[in-house]
């Protein structure tokens, strides 16, 4: 009997020591907002949690840019759902706001699976939901490509550049047609902060442009970087993520 007890506790030790270091895996979605825009549309993000393991998850929402970084903590049983409407003024309770949103799932090697939309609310309706592509693992590279950009009466451009990490981190970002500079402009972003600004005010002397691509280079890691690209008719909006491959071409080109 004294054997089978010291084998039980050694195993529940064993099994507490493995809960104490399991790691938690965190997930970011580049920009979630509750904010008013051009044409008076109120753009919103809508955020759902799947938890497609067999054990109850406990999350973390946290906003690592908006004032005093907000979190929340929700807990989702197996196979479910949660839905965030809205995610930044109904959940978080704040508005005019943009922010990388950053999901951590605690005591766990899988993180939940997670959907993002961003949409806009104006006179004439609601325009469709846009999908905002989830980054599940690192994606630092010191140069990132943002294709297939416009500005122009049709349409407008808004880049993303957040920096998660404790430290300044610059930016240069190159205005390229048929892959060559046509324009180069430096951003300094603070710490836990996000600039989320036109291509006009990133490159000011550049009147029009259709289908370029800014190409984004920074030597800081935990940073992310993204577009938005706006019909200026209709509002709807199209998410662009960062490409790895084009800027490797490009730099093959260059050689």
């Amino acid at each position: 009997m004294t054997r089978v007890l010291t084998a039980i506790l050694v195993l529940l030790g064993a099994a507490a020591a493995e809960a104490a270091d399991a790691p938690n895996v965190s997930v970011l979605v580049p920009i979630v907002g509750s904010v008013l825009g051009m044409n008076n549309v109120r753009w919103k993000t809508d955020v759902d949690l799947f938890n497609d393991s067999r054990s109850e998850a406990s999350v973390m929402l946290t906003l690592p840019t908006a004032p005093d970084q907000p979190f929340i903590l929700v807990t989702i049983a197996p196979g479910a759902v949660q839905h965030f409407s809205d995610i930044v003024a109904s959940t978080f309770g704040m508005t005019e706001v943009l922010s990388p949103l950053k999901i951590t799932t605690i005591d766990s090697s899988r993180s939940v699976r997670v959907l993002a939309n961003v949409y806009g609310i104006h006179e004439a309706g609601i325009t469709r939901p846009e999908p905002i592509a989830v980054t599940y693992s690192a994606t630092y590279f010191p140069l990132r490509a943002l294709n297939g950009l416009s500005f122009s009466d049709s349409f407008r451009t808004n880049i993303g550049l957040a920096n998660l990490g404790d430290h300044e981190a610059a930016f240069t970002l190159a205005l390229q047609r048929a892959g060559r500079n046509v324009a180069v402009t430096r951003y300094r972003v603070s710490a836990n902060a996000l600039v989320h600004t036109s291509v006009q005010s990133l490159f000011p002397m550049i009147a029009k442009g259709d289908d370029f691509t800014v190409l984004v280079e920074t030597s800081a890691p935990d940073t992310y970087v993204y577009a938005a690209v706006v019909d200026n008719e209709t509002n709807q909006t199209h998410y662009i993520q960062p490409s790895i491959s084009s800027v490797q071409e490009q730099e093959a080109r260059n050689e």
